[in-house]
């Protein structure tokens, strides 16, 4: 575990003040109010720090070294601003309010059942369309799969919207959640199930990152996926693996799962107002993991108000999730899940609004944004990272310049460590140092930082040998 310390006051009242806003504002003049209320209590914010090592045993070239304060870039912040608690009520409201989204409910109601959450998400894809920075959001044909559930014969679709990047070769970056419900009653596609938390939170999710991240031009390229039947074994992101990105030959960089993520309790009564789990594939090394610390890292950097926590495993202990399709077919992905759970609510009639805090929710949606944006409109990491060895324990570490890079971003992982440690920035494309050791760090990986101090995606990591 990394040491932590005490947050800041000055970004805790930054981060009440900014909710306070949003909480004032209505989607229109004739919206009606939230129907979910944030929580009334208050927890502190989580500690985040960096790092282990003390100030002096850097590298003098080390032009900033971590402190005790981390703020956020006031571009980022304005983005995180963006995001309405109403449009994610709202959302949530609709979902639910379709009792249920099983795969054997109705595709024809226009009120009720699966047919009816697929007509609401891709009507909001084609808002968001519409109103989109200079036409740059797609919605393209929705992929439909044939589903064999119960002995019934059936189908789901995937709902696909993609923001096209600005830059050649910048990449593509993928987030989805599943729009799918499913009670104990596994087969039965009538009973009521109305998956507020599972993942009526997720999809709300996907839809106000979508709608915020469309108003503005990203280098990469970002993709939107509502997948169907996550609930019956991944099929709709299975079918989206293989018939879509596979027979199309197309390469993602990184993939995101939202499932889980609007509630901040346990069933015992515990409250984690300001943590967010991550899960990926092991091993350790696998790009996925790679992946997961990356977004530590960042988030820690450029989303303090909530803490990302890295796991050591791909999922919960005999649990699934869409990102498992992805990291199975070699693609980097994750999972965010809230960071308490109440398994006995999930798949039951009590997943209910009841137990989303907007607030929780906001906030998850807020750092998942923000890495999310890093990962889209920082500069692409650097190549041809190498290591030299030199005199006296010294070795330099060297790599290609990136154009338009103010500096770099040097992070260290530890020997079995699940993220990495610590981080220094220099100014050059190369740093001489005594501490790049295999018995202190495992593995070294540089990103570069714009001139307005956006980190961007990290290089492969580069194995310090002995």
């Amino acid at each position: 575990m990394r040491r932590r310390h005490t947050f800041p006051l000055p970004l805790v009242l930054i981060a009440l003040s900014m909710l306070v806003a949003a909480l004032a504002c209505n989607l229109t003049d004739n919206a009606p109010p939230p129907s979910l209320v944030p929580r009334a209590t208050f927890t502190p914010p989580p500690t985040i720090g960096f790092p282990t090592l003390a100030p002096e045993e850097f590298p003098d070239q080390a032009t900033n070294v971590p402190r005790v304060e981390t703020q956020t870039d006031t571009t980022l912040l304005n983005v995180m601003n963006r995001v309405e608690p109403d449009r994610l009520i709202m959302h949530i409201d609709a979902l639910v309010g379709m009792r249920t989204r099983h795969v054997l409910s109705s595709w024809t109601s226009p009120t009720e059942g699966i047919g009816a959450a697929y007509n609401y998400i891709l009507n909001q894809f084609n808002l968001i369309r519409d109103q989109s920075y200079q036409n740059s959001f797609t919605v393209l044909q929705p992929q439909e799969f044939a589903v064999n559930f119960a002995d019934i014969n059936t189908f789901s679709r995937n709902i696909i919207g993609v923001l096209q990047g600005t830059e050649t070769g910048a990449g593509i970056i993928l987030i989805g959640a599943h729009y799918d419900s499913i009670t104990r009653d596994v087969e039965n596609g009538n009973t009521f199930a109305p998956g507020a938390n599972d993942n009526a939170s997720g999809i709300a999710a996907l839809m106000e990152i979508a709608r915020v991240m469309s108003q503005t031009p990203h280098r990469a390229t970002v993709m939107f996926v509502a997948f169907g039947a996550e609930e019956i074994q991944r099929k709709g992101s299975t079918a989206f693996v293989n018939d879509y990105l596979r027979a199309n030959n197309i390469q993602i960089d990184a993939m995101f799962n939202m499932d889980v993520i609007g509630s901040s309790t346990s069933g015992t009564g515990a409250v984690n107002d300001y943590t967010i789990r991550l899960f990926s594939a092991e091993p350790n090394e696998s790009s996925s993991r790679h992946l997961a610390r990356t977004l530590n890292l960042l988030g820690a950097r450029l989303a303090p108000g909530m803490a990302i926590d890295v796991q050591p495993t791909v999922d919960r202990d005999g649990r699934y999730g869409d990102h498992m399709s992805f990291s199975d077919a070699g693609f980097a992905s994750v999972r965010f899940t809230e960071a308490l759970e109440e398994p006995d609510r999930h798949h039951t009639e009590r997943d209910t609004k009841d137990d989303i805090q907007i607030s929780y929710l906001m906030r998850a949606t807020q750092t998942i944004l923000a890495v999310t944006t890093a990962m889209a409109d920082g500069l692409r990491p650097p190549r041809s990272v190498q290591l030299r060895e030199g005199d006296n324990g010294f070795r330099t570490l060297v790599w290609e310049r990136v154009p338009e890079a103010a500096g770099y971003l040097i992070a260290l992982r530890p020997p079995g460590s699940l993220i990495y440690s610590d981080y220094f920035e220099v100014n050059d494309n190369q740093v001489t140092w005594d501490g790049f050791r295999a018995d202190r760090f495992a593995s070294v990986a540089v990103a570069a930082k714009d001139a307005s101090g956006l980190i961007g995606p990290f290089s492969f990591e580069y194995t310090i040998g002995s």
